[in-house]
């Protein structure tokens, strides 16, 4: 059974889209009804993975509720509904869309019902055999005498509703059996967590573009996309989950089967952004691996200033690291509003126009009259940059000089970050110093591609550099079989009120 509560408008305030986040994903077997509890708290470790939308699914061992809404899990969760979410067993998601519009239907976790009991099913990652998988679940559609995927109105139309029906649409196999099967058949990115009425299973592509990883409680096992989901729920970090394997736990314990072979591609960008800085990749800390790229961009890309300051949060490390490099101050040139973020109010035209400085205001006392090497973690459109040297200047800075801790992004991933698409990607047409020119810096610098890999002590091969170098480890389709809304084949009517997942129940959680 899958039950909702009514679809909310949520809007970003003004500011640039720059690149979004991957999805968070948390699972969770211990005995005790806490299960919600701690998947609401994992969800929250993983809240900078995604934003649009956040649900959470329930088994008692017989049944599977999952609970889900537009918003942050603080807005889609409060005390009384995670009370009603009782069991042993439970995932949640955070969701960026990557494929499907961003809308009710296709907020996760997914549900169907299967031969044996139920199943619900989240993904962070990005399928590249999309419309594939589609034909092969319109035939299946089709054969049942049901309407064709696309041509239905209400219903999710993401890669991960299509990964659900196909592990779904086994009777002679058990979950397990099924995921066995189909997961072979699946290209691109995927880090998913999904249960039935009494098992929690882990999987991750033979790549491992986008990071899974094991812990343990003192009774029970937890599955979150970062290492720092763990710590705040108290679990003990065991392991990655491997690249290619399945991880399945119930209560005889956990086993492991392998599905595919690991061929080890895991995302370069992570490092410089995606992950909390608190969090571990490779056994190695992400944070340590910022500061490193910072002093060795204060190494590759020199010059004479008085002050360092960060783009907070995602640029600190980093600048940290390149003042310690340089050995010029370290200050606090920028504060952020930490509030920003989703809101139910609409800006007004006047308030758009304000931009960043919603987000990011300067201190004139510390910039006034100085000369700033701003360190920043990524540049996308420029438009984000653009302002903040106008910005800078206008507090009365001398001079401004950007460095950036990564290498141009000049290609759009595939793999489960929305970037822009290449037309829009400031480096991808221009020069580094026509960049320059466009944000209006004295001087721009970024770090190069080799010295960034270095910096993290994972080797080169073992690493996605697709959106810095353009090499793609998995094959991509025709350009007309993907994008974000590639599966959305026919427009779908507005709908109001509450939507139920595969014609489920449609009862409302209210406290």
């Amino acid at each position: 059974m899958t039950r909702g509560d009514g679809r909310l408008s949520h809007d970003l305030l003004p500011g640039e889209k720059g690149p979004q986040d991957a999805c968070g994903v948390f699972g969770v077997w211990a005995p005790g009804d806490e299960v919600a509890k701690l998947t609401y708290y994992g969800l929250y470790a993983l809240q900078h993975r995604g934003q649009e939308s956040a649900g959470i699914a329930v088994s008692d061992g017989h049944h599977i509720v999952v609970y889900k809404d537009m918003g942050l899990v603080s807005q889609v969760f409060n005390e009384a509904t995670l009370e009603t979410l009782k069991g042993h067993l439970a995932i949640g998601h955070a969701r960026y869309s990557t494929t499907g519009s961003s809308v009710w239907e296709n907020a996760q976790p997914t549900f169907r019902s299967t031969a044996t009991g139920h199943l619900a099913l989240a993904h962070n990652g990005n399928l590249t055999n999309t419309h594939e998988l589609a034909r092969r679940v319109a035939e299946q559609e089709a054969a049942r005498g049901e309407l064709p995927f696309g041509q239905r109105t209400g219903l999710a139309t993401s890669d991960t509703d299509l990964l659900t029906a196909l592990i779904a649409a086994h009777p002679d196999l058990s979950v397990e059996g099924a995921a066995l099967r189909e997961l072979p058949l699946v290209r691109g990115a995927f880090s998913l967590v999904f249960m039935d009425d009494t098992t929690l299973y882990g999987a991750r592509d033979p790549q491992g573009i986008r990071p899974l990883v094991l812990g343990r409680l003192e009774r029970g096992w937890v599955i979150a996309s970062e290492t720092a989901a763990l710590d705040i729920v108290g679990a003990s970090f065991v392991r990655e989950i491997e690249p290619g394997e399945l991880v399945s736990i119930d209560e005889h314990g956990l086993r492991s089967v392998r599905f595919a072979e690991a061929a080890p591609k895991g995302c370069l960008f992570e490092f410089v952004y995606l992950a909390r800085p608190d969090t571990t990749i490779s056994g190695h800390s992400v944070h340590s691996v910022r500061v490193e790229v910072g002093r060795r961009l204060a190494r590759e890309a020199p010059v004479e200033a008085d002050l360092v300051i960060p783009v907070p949060e995602s640029g600190t490390p980093a600048a940290v690291g390149y003042a310690q490099g340089s050995g010029i101050p370290f200050a606090q040139g920028l504060v952020k509003n930490a509030y920003v973020g989703r809101t139910f109010i609409q800006p007004s035209q006047t308030i758009r126009q304000l931009g960043i400085r919603l987000k990011l205001n300067p201190l004139r006392e510390v910039i006034e009259g100085q000369r700033l090497v701003v360190v920043d973690d990524s540049i996308v459109r420029g438009n984000t940059q653009r302002a903040i040297v106008r910005m800078l200047r206008e507090a009365g800075a001398r001079e401004v000089h950007v460095r950036i801790s990564s290498p141009p992004v000049k290609w759009p991933c595939f793999y489960g970050i929305d970037f822009a698409t290449p037309a829009e990607l400031v480096a991808h047409g221009l020069t580094v110093d026509e960049v320059r020119t466009s944000i209006g810096a004295d001087s721009l610098s970024y770090i190069s591609l080799e010295q960034l890999v270095e910096a993290t002590a994972v080797s080169m091969d073992r690493l996605c550099r697709a959106c810095f170098d353009g090499v793609y480890p998995i094959d991509l389709p025709d350009p007309q079989l993907i994008g974000k809304h590639t599966l959305e084949i026919v427009e779908r009517p507005v709908t109001d009120g509450i939507n139920s997942v595969l014609g489920g129940a449609s009862a409302l959680l209210h406290p």
